[in-house]
């Protein structure tokens, strides 16, 4: 193997590694939202870098599986959730 191709596995190897260790390090906060929108109720799960942003990716998962269009989705994600369960 020539030394150029070597160099770009190693390369490539780094980068992936980097890409890995950053993705997990992010998902430091899981929690699953239900929410209840016009007499049906969708629970769904997020991982995120702070509670604040798991919490709003979980929401917007449930709303937009309850909604269609944008001021369903809006008037969905201005409600409180049902129910928070934060999980480890």
């Amino acid at each position: 193997m020539s030394k150029p191709v070597l160099v770009g596995l190693i390369l490539l190897a780094v980068v992936a590694g980097l890409i890995i260790w950053s993705s997990t390090g992010l998902q430091e906060h899981r929690v699953e939202v239900c929410v209840t929108y016009e007499g049906r109720t969708v629970c769904r799960t997020a991982s995120g870098a702070t509670q604040q942003s798991a919490l709003r990716q979980a929401q917007d998962n449930a709303c937009a599986l309850l909604t269609s269009g944008v001021t369903g989705s809006i008037t969905c994600g201005q409600k409180a959730p049902d129910r928070v369960t934060w999980m480890q």
